[in-house]
């Protein structure tokens, strides 16, 4: 048996995918999602051999729900289900089984139940955990700001909103997450994170750190051009003067 969950925000697409499941004599739904932290959780709980994931959902999207249960002990095959053609050109790229463009038939729906019949035959797990993990970031549509930060916490992971991020700190191959909760190593870079997060509401200061610019208290003259930042944490950063160039409309 296949067994699967839902996860959808809204009632009438959960009950449409329970109704064609409900045909399919080895398939069997398990649980349902109403939101991307329940679909995290019933997915870990159940760990099904299939995720009907919608992309857009209110609190956590199906993408940084696919990026938490990729980071995990199981990652079952994903169906991507949007309203969106620029997600459903991305679906294959991230390893999903199939994608579904609302709305969408019966027929199309039965050709996406064969491809994960025919998986499961094949006894194909999900690709490696990082290049999943890359390849999902990398589904967003270009110019999509992050809006939160999945962060490891033992065998576990949490979202942090980037509105409560203070500042990120390089850390050799990792990033230092200064969030009002705490302090959390990611595997990433300030490279890749800079070009995800907004420049309205983020900085990069220096070589080693992005600031968010509503944790800036002060920003004081310092010495050949360079400027010290002093945050409402009380820490201190230098602006150099390098990357101070970089955004004159913050500092004129």
């Amino acid at each position: 048996m296949i067994r699967a969950v839902i996860a959808d925000d809204e009632a009438p697409a959960r009950r449409k995918l329970q109704r064609f499941l409900r045909e399919q004599r080895d398939v069997v739904v398990v649980a349902e999602a109403a939101n991307g932290n329940e679909a995290i959780e019933l997915a870990r709980e159940h760990r099904p051999d299939l995720l009907l994931l919608d992309v857009q959902m209110p609190d956590i999207d199906g993408i940084e729900v696919a990026l938490a249960l990729a980071r995990g002990e199981h990652m079952p095959h994903v169906v991507f289900v949007t309203a969106f053609d620029h997600y459903a050109a991305r679906a294959f790229d991230v390893s999903a089984i199939d994608y579904l463009c609302k709305p969408f038939d019966r027929e199309r729906f039965d050709r996406m139940i064969e491809r994960v019949r025919a998986a499961q035959r094949r006894s194909e797990g999900p690709a490696d955990q990082g290049e999943l993990s890359t390849k999902l970031e990398n589904m967003r549509p270009p110019g999509t700001h992050l809006k939160r930060l999945l962060v490891p916490d033992g065998d576990r992971s949490f979202f942090v909103a980037v509105s409560d991020i203070a500042r990120l700190e390089a850390d050799r191959n990792n990033v230092i997450v200064h969030a009002r909760a705490g302090s959390y190593p990611i595997r990433a870079t300030l490279e890749s994170l800079e070009e995800r997060l907004d420049p309205q509401q983020f900085v990069r200061v220096h070589r080693s750190h992005i600031v968010n610019i509503d944790a800036i208290k002060e920003v004081q003259p310092w010495f050949h051009g360079d400027q010290q930042i002093v945050l409402r944490d009380g820490s201190t950063l230098l602006w150099s003067r390098r990357f101070a160039a970089r955004r004159p409309d913050i500092l004129t």
